[in-house]
């Protein structure tokens, strides 16, 4: 025990004049010292130079990037040089260096490292692909020629879903490899795999040398995110699939045929922009024709962003880069990816459920969704208790680790909240506390959205409105009781599809201009691959092995419009990637059979373009759709001058020198995409109702790529606020590839800020319709 005479208390501290400057001192000292390791502390940075403004001094431009980089540090190497989609490389330095070396001529931009995440079988049927693609495709078509390039955690090779079987030759044009590493060899290709690679520079430099008893420096998929996607896009068909005996029946991913590259780039620590942006330079150089990237980050100006920088360069050069637009949702304005020439794509559901029940102890009986698959509880009754009310921690009712009181828990059933940890995580911490089932109860935050997972004891996921139910009969009945039993797998669910709660939503920040997200696709309780690296749930300690898994995200919606991309670019060979897109997006659906608007589960309501960008995709549809919005990389050039770009933005995205002309008035309104969004001016100081008008044009052109035809066109909108007047109201084609313009023009009433109001358009020959969303915001 401490004397007390060894104890100080700050009442009988004497703060002088000496004491106080000498702490002063002592703190600045402090500061000081913090600001100088952080100034010395390197990171890594992105470096784009102008290849054309190589001084002539230089033999080649790879001389000339290490002469730069040596200029300011001597001992920095480059992690990797970039040739195709920019021209540039990467290395590790201090704030100061960094800033030196963006002073120096023929710099285009030194951009940080950014770190980006992973946005995490009857879906075929669903969107009406039956068992095979080549009853679909033309005669002309060969979907085994198509490349689908996909970037995530790498790949599984040894399951079905990569077999080669029927297969021919791998293409000619395909100029990548298979990259040796731990784990995985040279013959872990065939000849639907064609090609894996890993790329872990930019992680390493973040955070040391790879621990290989962790994940395999290989493209082998430790993770199991990356091998769902790729069998998502481009799977082989594999009879008697499924998870534990749900979803049972033939898996196999949009484009059964084409072929499957995998470029590895997403380690335990996250995405790395430099690893990223390699990939995709390899990608345009081994010969891809679809690039699909469950991955996203932070929204930026285009001009600082390394994925949209990467996707524009692989998009000159005729590649569709498709991209989740995040699980941000239903927050307004969350999306990821929204760069025009890149396709966004958010979740909707299936027509297919998992369905769990929860019987109570007065009589009353509730569904919810499941994939547990161990042993079931019993039909007699069991207590039922509430988290919150036998957990040592404030936060108990979410069944977080160490937070349940296992004398209180065991023998019984608990109910814990979804949100702070994982899904699974809660079984676990239920089971590990002696509980023997679980009821997983929505929140306000997530309402009624139902996301199946394998769990590791019984368990009941249920929608807000049955959650709130079951624990009013919990907290008011004296002895709670109840039991829960597994569904199995339920067909033909309704409404479906819907708007998934998770999805993220637009308005488009960046540019609100560009509507996003461009559609949705699947991307609910999705059956596919699976890596033999990680159990199910993902957790490390499950260690069951299954070779299909069924998880949920954008990122599983991603692979379906990559799939889908790769079977039109079959069929159609020379159409450029925003012609695939606008096929898929002027086709996609955007009400049910009896015309009401897709439903949003978040709220129960009718969704909006917000949500679903230009509706679900319908794959038949799109693959003749009529006519399509165009665009070229001088399309995009004006849109950037619209922008305010400068000329060094404009070459820093598409490396061409081009002064915008100051002459010229160029409009956002006018960039030929397939959807409209017009931001509207709420008159100063007035909140609506005043009459004030303003008037907003915007300029379209369709392409022709069916048989001459005549189109007409109509409206629909739910607002009187905005008139639309469209000219000319018919367009008529006489050959295949004419293109015809034409004018909106929308004349608008002042009306509050932060109205949002809806409408469409639609061109149509009597068998093609060609649909277009158009959302209207006041700000």
């Amino acid at each position: 025990m401490r004397s007390e005479r060894h104890v100080m208390k700050m009442k009988d501290l004497k703060f002088g004049p000496q004491l106080i400057a000498t702490l002063l001192v002592l703190c600045f000292c402090y500061t000081y010292a913090v600001a100088e390791v952080k100034k010395q502390t390197k990171k890594t940075f992105i470096i784009q130079m102008d290849k054309s403004n190589m001084p002539a001094n230089y033999y080649d431009h790879f001389q000339w990037y290490d002469s730069s980089l040596k200029s300011v540090s001597e001992s920095a190497d480059m992690l990797y040089t970039y040739n195709n989609i920019i021209h540039g490389f990467s290395t590790q330095l201090t704030p100061d260096e960094a800033e030196l070396l963006e002073k120096q001529s023929g710099i285009l931009s030194v951009l940080p490292e950014m770190i980006y995440k992973l946005h995490t079988t009857h879906t075929p049927e669903f969107l009406g692909l039956g068992k095979s693609d080549a009853v679909l495709l033309p005669a002309s078509a060969s979907l085994s020629e198509v490349i689908v390039g996909v970037l995530d955690t790498g790949v599984w090779p040894e399951i079905k879903s990569f077999g080669d079987t029927g297969l021919g030759p791998i293409p000619s044009t395909w100029k990548g490899s298979c990259q040796v590493g731990k784990n995985f060899n040279s013959s872990s290709c065939n000849r639907k795999l064609i090609g894996a690679q890993y790329f872990s520079k930019g992680y390493e430099a973040a955070f040391g040398p790879i621990d290989e008893t962790m994940e395999s420096k290989s493209p082998r998929d430790d993770d199991g995110h990356g091998t769902h996607t790729a069998t998502t896009a481009a799977g082989s068909a594999v009879s008697g699939a499924s998870l534990f005996g749900y979803a049972s029946g033939i898996a196999r991913g949009m484009a059964t045929e084409a072929r499957v590259a995998a470029y590895k780039v997403c380690w335990l620590g996250g995405c790395f922009s430099s690893d990223i942006l390699a990939a995709m330079e390899k990608a345009v150089a081994d010969g891809v024709n679809v690039m699909s990237m469950s991955i996203g980050g932070g929204l930026s100006d285009y001009t600082r962003d390394t994925v949209a920088i990467g996707a524009f360069r692989a998009a000159a050069q005729g590649i569709l880069v498709s991209c989740s637009a995040g699980n941000g949702g239903p927050s307004p304005g969350s999306l990821s990816n929204v760069a025009p020439w890149i396709t966004t794509v958010g979740a909707g559901t299936l027509d297919r459920d998992f369905p769990a029940f929860v019987s109570l102890g007065d009589g009353k009986k509730y569904s919810g969704i499941s994939l547990y698959s161990g042993k079931p509880l019993s039909d007699s009754l069991v207590p039922l208790v509430y988290a919150g009310n036998v957990s040592n921690s404030t936060s108990g009712s979410l069944c977080m680790i160490g937070t349940l009181i296992p004398a209180q828990v065991a023998g019984k059933i608990v109910i814990c909240d979804r949100g702070g940890n994982s899904r699974v995580q809660k079984g676990l911490v239920v089971k590990d506390s002696g509980g023997l089932g679980m009821i997983l109860a929505n929140t306000e935050l997530y309402g009624e959205e139902l996301v199946a997972d394998a769990h590791l004891l019984p368990t009941a996921a249920v929608g807000l409105r049955t959650a709130n139910a079951i624990k009013n009969y919990a907290f008011l009945d004296p002895k709670p009781m109840g039991t829960i039993a597994s569904g199995g797998t339920k067909l033909g669910v309704e409404p479906s599809p819907v708007v998934a709660a998770f999805s993220s939503r637009g308005p488009n920040l960046v540019t609100p201009e560009v509507l996003k997200p461009d559609l949705i696709a699947p991307g609910v309780n999705i059956l596919a691959g699976w890596t033999g690296g990680a159990g199910p749930t993902g957790l490390t300690n499950d260690k069951r092995h299954v070779e299909f898994n069924i998880i949920s995200g954008t990122s599983m919606s991603c692979p379906h419009v990559s799939g889908l991309a790769a079977l039109i670019k079959a069929a159609h060979q020379d159409w450029s990637p925003a012609a695939i897109k606008s096929a898929l997006m002027t086709t996609a659906y955007a009400t049910y059979k009896n015309g009401e608007n897709l439903l949003d589960v978040a709220t129960g309501q009718p969704s909006t373009p917000f949500d679903y960008g230009a509706g679900h995709v319908n794959p038949v549809a799109a693959l003749d759709p009529g006519l399509v919005y165009d665009a070229t990389v001088d399309d995009y050039i004006s849109f950037f001058c619209a922008l305010n770009y400068s000329a060094s933005d404009i070459k820093q995205i598409t490396t061409k020198d081009f002064i915008c002309d100051s002459s010229k008035k160029y409009s956002l309104g006018d960039l030929n995409y397939p959807s409209f969004s017009v931001p509207l001016q709420t008159a100063s100081g007035k909140e609506g109702g005043d009459g004030v008008k303003s008037t907003v044009k915007y300029t379209r052109t369709l392409t022709n790529v069916g048989a001459p035809a005549t189109y007409k066109v109509s409206m629909t909108s739910q607002t009187t606020s905005v008139k639309m007047l469209v000219e000319p109201e018919s367009l008529s084609f006489a050959k295949e590839y004419e293109k015809k313009s034409y004018t909106v023009t929308f004349t608008a009433t002042s009306m509050p800020s932060g109205t949002n109001s809806f409408a469409h358009l639609e061109w149509s020959d009597g068998k093609h319709v060609v649909r277009s969303p158009i959302a209207f915001s006041w700000t």
